[in-house]
């Protein structure tokens, strides 16, 4: 039953909805990507599962099912919510049409994700904020280094008239201030060169910042370790990868220091025909940053990715603006959900060459 064209199953590999279909037991007869993808379990072992074992929704829909391949009358749902069995719900609509294959009667349903298009409309609204945020700031910072290398010259010049001891401490002070606000600065206007591409194993990527944290907390936080090992690789620039994914990684290390039993889980998986800022994108590469933390206050959960914003008292709230700026600059995307026992920071970044 499943699509022998190869033309067909080129169509159906790429179309963004996600098409099921079910034969007369409502038994999966066949996939395409994007259903795999929304349904969050992928593989063949899906083939032959009744369909109501996979997606738990009311008695009422199975029937709805029955009576269409019952009576060949198709019908739509809008905005059904379906329980997985990862546990996890999704919105979709989906329409239902009574077909025939090889004399056999079948249903084919088309699902849209509802979470999916209310995701891309709220990534938009986010992104132009956030880039409005960095502009304002990048334009401050620009307006602050030029008076603070005169300043720093200044104390320079000064400095070389001073025959007192106790004066050039003053003027060394200054100097050094200037340095650390410039450093600052320097910090706000984010990553100083365009990437510098190159095909990048991610999990080559994973596994360095595991080192890097292993060696700053002797072992003390337990990382575990979901990756797909078919994910290619990805043509990125390896250090700005490392950088980014360090800058959340580290922050999880920082609030999991103060607490036993710290956890770091790191996934990997593909996405296909995944949009991001309205281009669709034929292979996303997702990675999954989790901790089991205190969670994100909820005050802040819309702001963490703007400058300056953080929820500790010593941090300088520029590592998560950084790291969405880096991913931004690889046409991806940086998401969170947090909640007490679990955040979750995951990573969207394309597979094409970077244009």
């Amino acid at each position: 039953m499943t699509p022998s064209n190869n033309l067909h199953s080129q169509l159906l590999d790429n179309l963004t909805t996600s098409i099921m279909l079910l034969d007369a037991s409502l038994r999966i007869a066949y996939l395409n990507p994007s259903a795999k993808m929304l349904l969050d379990i992928g593989g063949q072992r899906l083939i032959g599962l009744d369909f109501s074992l996979l997606v738990h929704e009311n008695h009422d829909s199975k029937l709805a099912l029955i009576d269409a391949l019952d009576s060949g009358t198709a019908f739509t749902k809008r905005h059904a919510t379906l329980k997985l069995p990862t546990d996890n719900t999704i919105t979709v609509d989906y329409s239902v049409t009574p077909i025939e294959i090889d004399h056999k009667k079948c249903l084919l349903l088309e699902m849209q994700s509802m979470d999916r298009l209310l995701k891309i409309a709220r990534e938009e609204t986010l992104l132009a904020s956030q880039q409005n945020s960095r502009t304002l700031i990048r334009g401050l910072a620009h307006e602050i280094k030029n008076p603070l290398g005169g300043l720093r010259g200044a104390a320079q010049l000064l400095s070389r008239e001073l025959i007192e001891d106790e004066l050039q401490d003053y003027t060394t002070i200054i100097i050094e201030e200037a340095d650390r606000l410039r450093n600052l600065v320097d910090r706000l206007l984010g990553p100083h060169r365009p990437p510098q591409a190159g095909m990048t194993n991610v999990h080559e990527v994973l596994e360095r910042i595991i080192a890097l944290i292993d060696a700053e907390t002797h072992g003390a936080i337990n990382f575990q370790r979901d990756y797909d090992p078919s994910i290619p690789a990805l043509y990125a620039d390896k250090e700005q990868l490392i950088q980014a994914m360090l800058n959340i990684i580290r922050n999880a290390m920082q609030v999991l220091e103060e607490q036993d039993g710290g956890r770091i889980e790191l996934q990997t998986r593909i996405l296909r025909q995944f949009t991001i800022r309205n281009v669709r994108h034929r292979l996303v590469c997702k990675v999954n940053i989790i901790d089991n933390g205190p969670g994100i206050p909820a005050e802040l959960a819309e702001q963490i990715f703007f400058p300056m914003v953080t929820g500790r008292a010593e941090g300088t709230g520029l590592g998560l603006s950084i790291s969405q700026s880096i991913i931004s600059q690889h046409q991806g995307l940086i998401e969170c959900t947090s909640k007490p026992g679990r955040t979750e920071f995951s990573l969207y970044i394309p597979l094409e060459p970077i244009r």
